[in-house]
């Protein structure tokens, strides 16, 4: 089955985001569970946690469905021992959270070197922040989201996703979210249907599709290999549909939040509608 959604806003409370994401005829979506820009947050209470789980309980939103999003501000690479250990706490506030909403999963960007450390080592950093929040918390996944590649940001490569796995101990708790924009800006094509297969492929042969726990489904403003993260509606950007088309007939995305994250809002519901119609091989 394919759970279709967006990341909705949770404005008003988390159990908001659940009667946007049915709103948009969505069977997934994604949230910030605090402000994404801002290190504090006010700690989640028993009449909010309640509110959003029953509301997840009301509209058959289970747990592998929801696919949240932590803080813009956190490097689990940080290349400088006090931002990474403000980053490393708010990573681990962000999985707690998680916790007590009933979430399975979170989703996170990588993090960077700043042109300060190598590669190699910032990779290390992000295993060892992943390493030390599981060891704290318990049954929440850790979801590597690739990036576009801009500036020096890491895990634009499949390479690095597969060295930060790696290098975590508890493999069963850590994954990967695919962003088709990203991995076009990165310099994956995915303007056809073989193509599209094709990035499948190498992200099995290379990370191992069991380790693939969701997608962004986004069409690029950006070029190909422009290291540029651009996001577009579906089928106005340099992607294309084709390559959605494919994704929602490829049994590798199913059971997985797919979620939108293109510019237009309003028109989400007609995209989560466009992308179900596509299962149907004609």
């Amino acid at each position: 089955m394919k759970y279709i959604g967006a990341h909705v806003s949770a404005a008003g409370g988390v159990d908001q985001a659940v009667q946007r994401a049915v709103a948009i005829g969505a069977n997934a979506f994604a949230l910030f569970t605090k402000n994404q820009r801002q290190w504090q947050a006010k700690p989640l209470d028993d009449p909010t946690i309640e509110a959003f789980r029953s509301a997840c309980r009301r509209h058959g939103f289970g747990p592998g469905q929801i696919l949240p999003h932590d803080s813009y501000l956190i490097n689990l690479g940080h290349p400088e021992a006090e931002g990474l250990a403000k980053s490393r706490a708010a990573f681990l506030v962000e999985i707690q959270r998680c916790e007590q909403l009933g979430i399975d999963l979170l989703n996170f960007h990588p993090g960077s070197h700043l042109r300060k450390i190598g590669e190699s080592e910032c990779l290390s950093r992000i295993a060892e922040s992943i390493n030390e929040a599981l060891t704290h918390t318990r049954g929440v996944t850790a979801v590597i989201e690739n990036t576009a590649g801009q500036g020096s940001n890491l895990g634009w490569r499949f390479e690095h996703l597969a060295e930060i796995i790696e290098r975590v101990d508890d493999k069963a708790r850590v994954g990967v979210c695919l962003d088709t924009c990203h991995a076009f800006a990165a310099g994956y094509d995915l303007r056809s249907a073989p193509a599209t297969t094709a990035m499948l492929d190498e992200f099995d042969a290379v990370v191992g599709m069991e380790y693939l726990k969701g997608m962004h489904l986004n069409d690029a403003k950006s070029e190909l290999g422009s290291r540029v993260d651009r996001h577009h509606s579906l089928g106005q950007g340099n992607i294309g549909l084709e390559c959605f088309t494919t994704l929602m007939r490829d049994p590798r995305t199913d059971g997985i939040p797919l979620v939108l994250e293109t510019i237009e809002p309003a028109i989400w519901a007609e995209e989560i509608a466009w992308l179900r119609a596509q299962q149907e091989t004609p």
